[in-house]
């Protein structure tokens, strides 16, 4: 990337950040409003994204809309629901050709920062909420939303295991929110959640491509000048850095194939990124990659597992080994995973694997630069975690990292729940 990130505050509680870079013909422009996770309002405020979407006053129906995107060159708008770690991001982004490759000189960037202020300022109410028959939409989808979660059961089994470590705590609440709630959302409830929302968020807004971010940033400026906040703090995510005992807990439900999960505490990293280098590493040679000891040996080797992965959530230190096994194998198929995990901490691994591992870690990196979403994926990330360290620092990082410190990272690791999900038993 050409450009180094830059971010600055507009007013308060509101930042406007830029990545620029040359090599792309198209901008996106990303507003994320971010609150702290409340189990009482998360699956309202799931939906108000997907209702803004539907159009603005000067837009006020979906034809509208599109047509106003049409005559922006084919530009899109899309929205979705983030969490990270004990926080909910409600996104909102229009993605368009830059000034540059518009056949008559039109500007580009204007009209669609423009489009997302009032997409996102100036919704389609009607008698001050929002429309039935969006509302009635939109909760249907949020509804089909968090069933198909459910009927995935490996994400399911993953958001168990989460939540049982977690319990009590903001990072256990599911961003979608939940189905019994789901059904009582009403237009009044999503619109007083939208008003709420527009007063305490903390509004992160990005601008990636190869434009000039300054006309976005002065449209926000303005348009948020007149908008009464009171912005609440994010705060950062403090989970115990140890496991005292280990919690297990099985469940039955109508499955072919068992799921085992297992969650780790990582010992407290932190904002120490030479640890967290370390810990990522650690992670991916013990399971993320294709060349990984999980994978190697718990599933090819001794086919203990349909797949078998580790993953470190880095905002919340959480290490999460997930595998889909069959009943009869779960205790071989624990046994080899804790085993290849003292192998991690005894150091029992190769110079090989470790630049393996290195490799394709920064070969994903790397990547992060080709894609406008992945750039804005990748700084929403950085800037949730209170730092702004771009892909090619990060790569440094994780090349520096040694033997000695990939041990000292798996010797801070304490294994906190087993969740096992599994099939109901023949009556």
């Amino acid at each position: 990337m050409s450009n180094s990130f830059q971010r600055e505050q507009l007013c308060d509680g509101v930042h406007f950040s830029s990545v620029t870079d040359p090599k792309f013909k198209h901008n996106r422009i990303t507003a994320n409003l971010v609150i702290p996770l409340d189990r009482e309002t998360v699956t309202d405020n799931a939906v108000v994204p997907f209702l803004l979407r539907k159009g603005c006053r000067s837009c006020p129906d979906f034809t509208r809309l599109n047509r106003k995107l049409y005559e922006l060159y084919g530009a899109s708008l899309a929205c979705d629901v983030t969490k990270y770690g004990g926080c909910q991001s409600l996104d909102l982004s229009i993605y368009g050709v830059d000034d540059r490759f518009t056949l008559g000189g039109e500007e580009m960037v204007r009209p669609c920062a423009q489009l997302l202020t009032d997409i996102l300022l100036d919704p389609a109410f009607a008698d001050g909420v929002f429309p039935e028959k969006d509302v009635e939409l939109e909760r249907q989808q949020i509804i089909d939303v968090l069933e198909s979660q459910i009927n995935d059961k490996r994400f399911y089994a993953m958001s168990r295991c989460q939540s049982i470590m977690c319990e009590g705590e903001k990072i256990a609440i599911e961003k979608y929110g939940y189905i019994e709630d789901a059904h009582k959302i009403t237009p009044a409830s999503a619109a007083d959640a939208y008003r709420r929302i527009l007063r305490s968020a903390q509004i992160e807004l990005l601008f990636v491509g190869c434009g000039n971010p300054a006309t976005a940033k002065e449209i926000f400026r303005q348009a948020f000048s007149s908008v009464e906040r009171a912005p609440v703090p994010v705060e950062p995510v403090h989970t115990r850095p140890r496991a005292e005992q280990v919690n297990e807990v099985t469940e039955q439900l109508d499955v072919a194939q068992s799921k085992l999960v297992l969650g780790f505490r990582t010992g407290g990293i932190g904002g120490d990124l030479k640890k967290l280098a370390a810990m990522r590493v650690m992670v991916a040679l013990y399971g993320g990659t294709p060349n990984s000891r999980l994978f190697l040996h718990v599933r090819e080797k001794q086919s203990l597992c349909y797949y078998c992965s580790a993953r470190l959530n880095r905002l919340t230190g959480l290490m999460f080994v997930d595998s889909g096994v069959e009943k009869a194998n779960k205790q071989k198929a624990y046994d080899e995973i804790m085993n290849q995990f003292r192998v991690m901490q005894r150091g029992e691994f190769t110079d090989d694997e470790i630049t393996a591992t290195k490799l394709l870690m920064q070969t994903s990196l790397n990547a992060v630069g080709d894609s406008l979403g992945a750039i804005d994926d990748w700084y929403m990330t950085q800037i949730m975690m209170g730092r702004a360290c771009s892909p090619e620092e990060e790569s440094a990082m994780i090349e520096a990292v040694t033997r000695e410190e990939i041990v000292e990272a798996a010797g801070q690791v304490t294994l906190d729940t087993v969740y096992f999900l599994t099939g109901k038993e023949a009556e």
